[in-house]
């Protein structure tokens, strides 16, 4: 496949371009500082350019199959304000799979099912900013008529990749507590090969 990879050098991203790079897919990376990007593979093309610009967004999308994006709210807007310019791009080039990587707190509360995590009591977050920004981000998929996936872990450490862990599609799975980076990027990746979360939500934990 022909994937582009946004937030490729976080540490999500990075493991989900290592992921694809390994399956011989050839992935495209949009990054505003080239060197950050680690490895060198024939089947990785470095795009330099910034997510919010629409002419950026635009070229590093030519003749894909899927867009996965595991851009962070890095205290800014950078989330919300890309995300439009994704959809539109990806409905110009006729690509209709996005996977993005959210947050726990956008799936729907155990204890308030009519609340999503982060506005009820279920989360013990006191910042909700993070939250609400993968909650327009949601909302704008919703919308998008795109077949989207938002893989939402909650705690993240780097830790180590157990490859044994929960997934439910809304919620988050009972009791769960963490997920360590490499085992969200993995079952993000496997989300490729998959159709069982198609325009849904997932939350992942052990």
């Amino acid at each position: 496949m022909n994937l582009l990879i946004l937030g490729g050098t976080g540490r999500v991203g990075s493991h989900l371009v290592e992921n694809a790079l390994q399956d011989d897919h050839h992935v495209t990376v949009l990054v505003r500082t080239p060197e950050k990007v680690q490895i060198q593979h024939n089947n990785l093309t470095v795009v330099q350019g910034d997510v919010l610009s629409k002419e950026d967004i635009g070229q590093a999308m030519h003749g894909l199959d899927v867009v996965m994006s595991a851009l962070n709210t890095d205290g800014g807007t950078t989330l919300t304000d890309s995300m439009p310019l994704i959809i539109d791009a990806m409905k110009k080039e006729g690509i209709k799979r996005i996977i993005t990587i959210g947050t726990a707190g956008i799936l729907q509360s155990r204890v308030s099912p009519e609340l999503l995590r982060y506005q009820s009591s279920e989360s013990k977050r006191k910042l909700t900013r993070a939250a609400e920004e993968h909650h327009k981000v949601y909302e704008l998929l919703l919308q998008s008529g795109l077949d989207w996936t938002i893989v939402c872990p909650t705690y993240l450490p780097d830790g180590e990749r157990l490859g044994n862990y929960r997934a439910e599609r809304d919620f988050l799975p009972v009791d769960g507590s963490q997920i360590s980076v490499p085992d969200t990027a993995d079952f993000a990746y496997s989300l490729l090969e998959s159709s069982d979360f198609i325009k849904a939500r997932v939350g992942i934990a052990y």
